[in-house]
């Protein structure tokens, strides 16, 4: 069984940040193989990473259904695909993604996130960790991409709406029953101690405050020149902010 962490918030909190310094922790402490999965139709966790995706679920499945009528002669169409599936895994040093995507052409986007749940179902059996970079707002949570988790990080910028929107998040999830053990509040780019408003509307939204990540100017600076932050220092504030923050979590 691996230990899974979903990382999720609304648009611009910098999660994907946070799931990258997670990763980043995971494999310097020994926490391998990471099976990191970009559950984001806006994909940026292969740059975070370094990681090169050469192709995704959602582009597989576009492929798989313009191409099914020629597939190999006695191939159940299942097995063809989970074929293909396989592909998209991205290798990386301790770490393998998985890259969601989008698909090409129109129609719903129900059938591959259904692809995606049942997919990490049987591969992430071969990970004694994963890691899920979610999209933004809740979409995710009523698709139940984000389900069967031990740990779902919700992370806001210090303002209110942000805090706010965690708290949705927190009771749609509640709501709809997905089986996730515990539920956190990571407030990003937070200098000094949360103020008092803030400190009262996390109360208020029953969220449970696990830590604060100060803003780093190193991570601009990787950004402009197109790092990866798995790169960052040690002495990065946000490395060592992450780093407290899963000493907390006493993982396994």
């Amino acid at each position: 069984m691996s230990y899974k962490i979903g990382v999720a918030g609304k648009g611009g909190t910098g999660k994907t940040t946070i799931a990258a310094l997670i990763i980043k922790y995971l494999r310097e402490t020994g926490r391998t193989p990471i099976l990191a999965v970009d559950a984001d139709p806006n994909t940026n966790l292969p740059d975070s990473l370094g990681l090169e995706a050469e192709s995704s679920i959602g582009a597989i499945l576009d492929q798989f259904l313009k191409e099914k009528i020629n597939l190999p002669q006695g191939m159940p169409k299942e097995a063809y695909l989970e074929v293909r599936l396989n592909e998209a895994i991205a290798e990386g040093e301790g770490i393998d993604l998985l890259v969601m995507g989008r698909p090409e052409g129109p129609g719903c986007y129900c059938y591959p996130n259904q692809l995606l749940r049942s997919f990490l179902d049987r591969l992430s059996d071969n990970y004694p960790y994963l890691v899920m970079d979610n999209e933004a707002g809740m979409e995710h949570l009523s698709r139940r991409t984000s389900r069967d988790l031990d740990l779902m990080i919700l992370v806001s910028d210090p303002t209110i709406k942000g805090i706010r929107s965690a708290g949705r998040l927190k009771r749609l999830a509640e709501e709809l029953e997905l089986n996730i053990k515990r539920i956190c509040l990571v407030i990003n780019r937070a200098d000094g101690e949360l103020e008092k408003p803030l400190a009262e509307e996390v109360e208020k939204e029953g969220l449970e405050l696990l830590h604060l990540i100060p803003h780093d100017q190193l991570i601009t600076r990787y950004d402009i020149e197109y790092k990866p932050l798995l790169q960052l220092p040690d002495d990065s504030k946000a490395v060592i902010a992450v780093r407290e923050m899963m000493e907390k979590l006493n993982i396994p």
